[in-house]
């Protein structure tokens, strides 16, 4: 019969090839990224310890002008006052031992400090206002022959050698008490051109020595007592910014 041979349809015989699905479609979203890691929180870590409160101690001898120092100072520490504690010349070194710097004039020697100069000052001559040397614009050590020259107690500038000099025949004053004395027309003092001014009077007047000795005005701290505070202050007075390297 013609139906003979067939296979009856409906079911595959085992050697027949089977159907697979079609393949899934593509997602239509990306994975989802795996999660950040995080830092991890460490619960006992110590607390920064606040800065204890301190203040700035800056010796500054008489006629020695640290303002802008000052300054600079309060907009760079403005959490640590600055207190200005004004010392004399004849002291100076020991004064030192009990503040963070100073502002002293040189000469001063010691292996204990370290010291900066700074700037020099011009000697003057400081007379009554009615004294002939006031004629000039400026004097020499010359032209103070057979004047009395008066000494000071805390004597900035040091012996000055005046060939026919007259000694006073007091003691010697403080330069404020010397000024004052100077107004009088009893005789004259030579001094830092900053004492001068800081002593100004109505009555006397001053003039430059060109020939007499300057009186060097340096900033002064124990080798022992180099703090940070020290260091940011050393840093203003050589003009260093506060992104400037040390």
């Amino acid at each position: 019969m013609a139906t003979q041979g067939r296979r009856p349809a409906g079911r595959a015989g085992k050697g027949s090839p089977v159907r697979r699905n079609k393949a899934a479609p593509a997602q239509r979203f990306p994975p989802p990224k795996p999660p950040k890691k995080t830092a991890k929180v460490v619960f006992d870590a110590p607390d920064t310890e606040p800065e204890q409160p301190r203040t700035f101690r800056l010796g500054v001898v008489p006629g020695a002008t640290p303002g802008k120092w000052i300054d600079a100072w309060k907009q760079r520490m403005p959490h640590v006052p600055i207190e200005l504690v004004t010392i004399e010349v004849a002291d100076q070194r020991d004064a030192i031992g009990d503040l963070d710097a100073a502002l002293v004039r040189l000469p001063l020697s010691d292996e204990n400090l370290h010291i900066i100069t700074l700037y020099d000052e011009v000697p003057v001559v400081v007379a009554s206002i009615e004294s002939h040397l006031l004629a000039a614009d400026e004097l020499t050590v010359a032209d103070l022959s057979g004047e009395i020259v008066m000494v000071t107690t805390d004597d900035a500038l040091g012996p000055i050698d005046i060939p026919g000099a007259v000694a006073p025949a007091f003691a010697p004053l403080s330069v404020a008490d010397a000024i004052v004395t100077a107004a009088t027309g009893t005789g004259i003092v030579i001094v830092p051109m900053s004492l001068a001014r800081l002593h100004h009077r109505k009555d006397v007047g001053h003039r430059p020595l060109a020939d007499g000795p300057t009186s060097t005005v340096a900033l002064a701290w124990r080798r022992d007592h180099t703090t940070p505070d020290v260091e940011t202050f050393v840093g203003i007075v050589r003009g260093r910014t506060s992104n400037s390297s040390r």
